[in-house]
């Protein structure tokens, strides 16, 4: 029987580091990755591995070439579950996965210690789960706590 498809995403940096981290997590799914830079398709060579390019809710112009990506790697892979550490062109995966009917997750980023990050406020109205690695900021956010991934 074949797997179930997953659909992990992060951004460069620290979030993709703590996306890495879940990996054991996902060994019951076929696991693809999206992230922003080709270099990263070493670190998780075996699966398919796509590239979107950055971009900032300062300029929303910058989510359109996001937002067309998303769409075709959301229908070239038809994910049963998403899961994502952020940041804010992985929104965009959240809102179509979710209208597809793709279960989503958003771990919000650990160095967020004081507040959700903003782009885990606007996944809190898009995901069908959000968490924040801190239990006072997920207990003042109304979101879950399942621990820290660093």
């Amino acid at each position: 029987m074949a797997k179930p498809k997953l659909l992990a995403l992060a951004s460069g940096g620290g979030h993709w580091v703590q996306l890495q981290r879940l990996r054991p997590a996902f060994d019951d799914f076929e696991t693809v990755y999206v992230s922003m830079f080709e270099s990263y398709a070493e670190q998780v060579a075996g699966s398919r591995y796509y590239t979107v390019p950055d971009a900032s809710r300062f300029d929303l112009k910058s989510f359109a070439p996001v937002f067309f990506r998303a769409v075709r790697i959301l229908l070239r892979e038809r994910p049963k579950a998403l899961v994502t550490t952020g940041s804010a062109p992985m929104l965009a995966f959240v809102l179509l996965a979710r209208l597809m009917g793709v279960r989503t997750l958003w771990i919000d980023s650990i160095a967020n210690s004081e507040r959700m990050s903003s782009s885990g406020r606007l996944a809190k109205r898009l995901a069908h789960r959000v968490v924040s690695q801190w239990p006072e900021v997920a207990e003042r956010e109304g979101v879950g706590c399942w621990g820290a991934v660093i």
